[in-house]
């Protein structure tokens, strides 16, 4: 890996994966001063060419070549979820930085392999994009912290959409390759449920529902979780496109866009349309980088960004999201406390520059990403076994986290 400081700390990023998560990513990297993409990797050789003209930037067709780039020190690994570990491996073999999408893996020891092969390497790693990166929580958390409200005692996050109609690959179908509503949508409820209440869940009880022939897998979930503090929260997610909770949420879903529906239930409307999963793979990658149905992330409309709606009680007061920020309900007002426009990615990739930079242990490690991970397979295991699951991989919250603007 080359020395950071003889290059005014500038720090390289490349990326593995061009689809909607690293397409995503490409505006956060371009607003910090320090930070540049140099490299990305792929299948789709048009898409890459196109990346390559755009960000002046070299293209692999292998993980392998991109992580031997000595114009690469650390890589965005959004590749699907089945192959996370074999390129997380690979990037901590090259002593590349490593953010991996979540969930780090499919199971927590596979995550351990992973933790221990970045501690081998001395390389940092950070699970994301997680929704306790985006300024709302954290918030949130620091307003816990500060104890004006008294402590926390429920957290609530409910998100109905149309996740489960969205296009998908057969991968993000199959729950033993880490797809389903659980893995893919149920690590984001955790991490924030977790964040907010201090990181140490208990125990879990779940349900979890697959209510599709044709999407076999958990397409929705309820569970109730416990803190060690008696804290106590729920977390409920309904993908099916019937209700969804932007009614409830100003209009405004994840990152911040306001939602314009196509119509009632045109997300399941439309896969049923299709022909077959090829049709449905092709309908994906439309979406990804260069594709003709791919958003321009760097102009969208923002607002502060809403993962469903999340509602947290404290001793002495509630706290919502509002488009701009919070509203908080104390004991004797309610009042909107306002944030500045920054997006969990901007904080993800200052999370990523600072551990480098200054070695800095971040909040979103390799074990943070292993717990939300455990709390994943516990609601599978207790819906399964329909019985209470203990947890035993818990981190809690550094209490040293970045303050929030406002």
């Amino acid at each position: 890996m080359a020395n950071l400081q003889s290059r005014a700390l500038q720090l390289r990023i490349g990326i593995v994966g061009l689809g909607i998560a690293g397409s995503a990513l490409l505006p956060s990297i371009a607003k910090h001063p320090y930070v540049k993409v140099t490299a990305a990797s792929g299948r789709n050789k048009e898409r890459l060419e196109k990346f390559a003209s755009d960000y002046q930037a070299e293209y692999y067709f292998s993980v392998e070549d991109l992580c031997r780039s000595e114009q690469v020190d650390a890589v965005y690994i959004a590749s699907p979820t089945e192959l996370h570990a074999e390129h997380v491996k690979i990037a901590a073999h090259y002593k590349k930085h490593i953010i991996v999408e979540k969930p780090l893996a499919v199971s927590v020891e596979e995550a351990d392999m992973l933790i221990q092969a970045a501690e081998r390497s001395g390389i940092h790693m950070i699970v994301g994009h997680s929704f306790s990166f985006e300024p709302p929580i954290r918030k949130i958390r620091e307003i816990i912290e500060e104890g004006k409200l008294g402590r926390v005692r429920m957290i609530h996050n409910w998100y109905f959409n149309d996740w489960i109609y969205r296009p998908r690959t057969p991968e993000e179908l199959d729950t033993s390759l880490g797809g389903g509503v659980t893995y893919r949508q149920g690590s984001h409820q955790f991490d924030i449920i977790r964040y907010i209440g201090g990181g140490m869940l208990r125990s879990v009880r779940a349900m979890t529902g697959q209510w599709d022939e044709s999407r076999a897998t958990e397409g929705a979930h309820a569970a109730y979780l416990e803190f060690e503090d008696g804290t106590v929260a729920t977390a409920i997610y309904n993908g099916y496109d019937h209700f969804h909770t932007t009614e409830l949420t100003f209009g405004i879903g994840e990152g911040g866009p306001s939602i314009k529906p196509a119509g009632y239930a045109s997300s399941r409307k439309t896969i049923q349309q299709l022909d077959n999963s090829d049709a449905e793979r092709r309908l994906k990658s439309q979406k990804g980088y260069g594709g003709n149905q791919s958003k321009n992330y760097a102009k969208e409309e923002y607002n502060q960004p809403f993962f469903g709606l999340t509602v947290v009680s404290c001793e002495r007061g509630d706290i919502r999201q509002s488009p701009n920020g919070l509203f908080v309900y104390g004991e004797d007002e309610k009042y909107e406390i306002q944030l500045q426009q920054e997006t969990g990615r901007d904080v993800m990739i200052a999370e990523l520059y600072d551990a480098v930079a200054q070695n800095r242990p971040p909040v979103h490690d390799g074990r943070w990403g292993k717990a939300n991970l455990e709390v994943c397979q516990a609601v599978l295991e207790s819906a399964n076994e329909r019985k209470e699951i203990y947890l035993s991989h818990q981190v809690a919250v550094d209490p040293l986290f970045r303050k929030v603007s406002q």
